[in-house]
């Protein structure tokens, strides 16, 4: 037989043509000419240290005692930032305002974002303990907030949120949807990380579940899979483009639940307490307190929301 390796593979031709698909024919790279990019791989290890760091006995080290564990969140911090603040650096240099900013002022920039970000670390925390503790209470097949920490991608998705998003807010857009894509990947659930959430959220199950980013969610609000927080149209300027920012996501107030399938669409506001049943299509808002099922408006105060024969309560 002969050996594959002499077999002659038309290399030069095969270059010469990708270098004419990337140079002219259909090109990709960033018009700036860009070369630094962030990396999806050092990004990906940024997000299991800082897990590690805000929980370190889950995600940690696995001999840390009461004595060694607060030098090593220090370590891992300290090395962490270090990582981040680089990773800082490449995506600040996609925004246009920074096209032309010379290096040592974008490095000093990049530094401030990470210093800030870091300082927010506890009270991240904080709202994450709460997400925990929204899930233990909330899904009665759940054992012990171990369980939930280390098994329910509902939990990972939003440890990845709540890192996106004070990086969004910080002004650092193209790291803060690294870190969601990358979440988005593992558990299949799509949350922008633009969108507003607030403290005891849960999504139960989760794959399929889509939050805009302009979704604004209150407080103990509860979604089930394949829940969509969508837009409903997308306004273009006179150059057909679309535009960006524009508030076209739902308003999800305090106390709400979303069964399994419901797809809420456009800048509608669900009231205080609602709960919207399975597989409901909305459009347009709901008062406080009202029960939605397919082809069903009941309003009044909210009742039986942890019941098992609700609408689109999934049995265990």
């Amino acid at each position: 037989m002969s050996n594959p390796l002499s077999y002659h593979w038309g290399l030069d031709q095969i270059v010469a043509d990708l270098r004419a698909s990337r140079e002219s024919l259909h090109r990709t790279r960033h018009p700036r000419g860009i070369r630094e990019l962030p990396s999806r791989h050092a990004i990906v290890g940024i997000v299991e240290a800082l897990r590690a760091v805000m929980f370190p006995t889950h995600y940690g080290a696995p001999d840390l005692t009461d004595e060694s564990v607060d030098y090593y969140v220090g370590h891992t911090l300290e090395s962490v930032l270090r990582l981040l603040c680089e990773q800082v650096k490449r995506a600040l240099r996609f925004l246009p305002e920074h096209a032309e900013t010379p290096a040592p002022e974008l490095e000093a920039l990049a530094f401030d974002i990470t210093r800030t970000f870091a300082v927010q670390l506890p009270n991240i925390r904080a709202m994450l303990v709460s997400d925990i503790q929204a899930a233990h209470a909330g899904d009665p097949a759940a054992q012990h907030i171990t369980e939930i920490l280390l098994c329910y991608p509902g939990v990972l998705a939003i440890m990845h949120h709540r890192l996106a998003h004070a990086l969004h807010r910080l002004g650092v857009p193209l790291l803060a949807r690294f870190i969601n894509e990358i979440a988005h990947s593992a558990t299949g659930i799509d949350i922008h990380p633009g969108a507003q959430i607030g403290a005891s959220f849960f999504i139960d199950h989760g794959t399929g579940v889509v939050i805009g980013e302009t979704a604004v969610i209150g407080e103990r609000v509860r979604l089930y899979q394949a829940v969509t927080l969508g837009a409903k149209s997308f306004p273009s300027g006179a150059d057909g483009t679309l535009v960006k920012g524009h508030a076209r996501h739902p308003i999800v107030e305090d106390d709400v639940v979303i069964y399994a399938g419901a797809t809420i669409l456009g800048r509608v506001t669900i009231g205080r307490g609602a709960v919207i049943g399975g597989n409901v299509w909305l459009t347009h808002s709901v008062a406080p307190g009202a029960s939605v099922s397919q082809g069903n408006v009941r309003e009044g105060a909210r009742g039986g929301s942890s019941d098992p024969e609700s609408p689109g309560r999934a049995r265990r």
